[in-house]
């Protein structure tokens, strides 16, 4: 049997093009109808739970040959425009445009929504708390460096949920307008970055000065123009800036991973995939931090994390940072939380979320 010809073949996919173009606006007008209904309800446009689960729908309709992150990535962009049809969805992230803050927001949020860079962890707080911006973007914790006590501090205080969480996985790439590596003398990074890299910096660039920045993205905006220096940062700082990726991957860690959080107002729906954060504190008694997880494991209730954080002013006072599997509305959680009430001085439920790939 004779193949179709090259140009029969892309006539199909012409035709193919026609069909999901026809397909996508009569998705998005569709999308619209749905928003005029989020304003009339008060409903907020931007949905972790539902988007969440139109994501899993989305892959269980996915039968190849497209892998599954390529059908994320498409709908991610699909959902952003439309979510911008319905209402323009503005963002506050910490750190500068093209750092790993902002990268992970984008591929949480897609390229249609707004972003707004802020210097300072609590002025991201400040700015959804005002409702100036309609979310925020934030480290928690990486998995080499351990937690972000900023964000646990604001955590305590804002009356703002976790509504989403992200996990992004941190590789480096050295980045210049070089575009080669063999005159570069001098490499600009932030103080984390440098010695995650150490030991590829050491076997091919030996001899070169190392130099602290503010944040990666901070350390290509300096090396733009200069062609014997050079940053470590993301692609997509490169991307950004307009300059070349000399090398990729030179963390010497490749599982350095970095949880962020979505914060915003209002509570989350339950997805069947969900993780709840809360913060507790116990009497200064012994036993009483075991009784208290005592609530969680007589319902077989997963923990995912837990972590002591110093009450700030009270000298070894501590409060416990926990992360379990489940829903606040779920039944065991829900009864287990009254009883943790009982047996607690101070308890204060974060939010409620989907959880997200690459997490616990």
């Amino acid at each position: 049997m004779k193949q179709p010809k090259l140009e029969s073949l892309r006539q199909n996919i012409k035709d193919k093009d026609r069909e999901i173009i026809r397909l996508l606006n009569e998705r998005a007008r569709i999308s619209v109808k749905i928003g005029e209904v989020k304003g009339q309800e008060g409903i907020q446009v931007y949905n972790p739970a539902q988007e969440a689960k139109v994501n899993n729908y989305l892959q269980e309709l996915n039968s190849g040959p497209l892998p599954p992150a390529a059908v994320k990535a498409i709908f991610r962009e699909i959902i952003s425009a439309s979510r911008d049809l319905q209402k323009p969805t503005a963002i506050a992230f910490f750190g500068a445009e093209a750092s790993f803050t902002h990268l992970a927001a984008r591929l949480h949020f897609g390229d249609s929504s707004r972003y707004f860079p802020q210097p300072r962890i609590d002025r991201v707080f400040d700015e959804v708390e005002k409702g100036s911006i309609d979310w925020g973007v934030v480290p928690i914790e990486n998995s080499l460096e351990g937690s972000v006590n900023v964000t646990l501090d604001r955590l305590i205080l804002t009356p703002l949920k976790i509504r989403a969480e992200i996990y992004l996985r941190i590789s480096q790439c050295l980045i210049s307008s070089a575009k080669s590596m063999t005159n570069i003398k001098k490499i600009y990074s932030h103080p984390h970055a440098l010695p995650q890299c150490q030991v590829w910096l050491k076997t091919n660039l030996p001899n070169c000065l190392l130099r602290e920045a503010e944040s990666t993205a901070a350390a290509v905006q300096m090396v733009r123009g200069k062609k014997t220096e050079a940053a470590i940062g993301s692609s997509l700082a490169a991307q950004y800036y307009g300059l070349n990726v000399l090398a990729e991957g030179i963390e010497d860690n490749p599982s350095n991973m970095t949880r962020f959080l979505v914060i915003g107002s209002g509570e989350g729906q339950a997805t069947g995939l969900d993780k709840t954060s809360l913060i507790f504190a116990t009497p200064d008694s012994p036993g009483s931090l075991h009784r208290a997880l005592s609530s969680f494991a007589g319902r077989k209730i997963n923990l995912s994390k837990i972590e002591s954080h110093p009450v700030k002013e009270r000298l070894w006072e501590y409060l416990f940072f926990v992360d379990v599997t489940g829903h606040i509305n779920d039944k065991a959680i829900k009864s287990c939380l009254t009883e943790l009430k009982e047996k607690t001085t101070y308890l204060k439920i974060l939010g409620s979320y989907p959880k997200a790939e690459g997490g616990l």
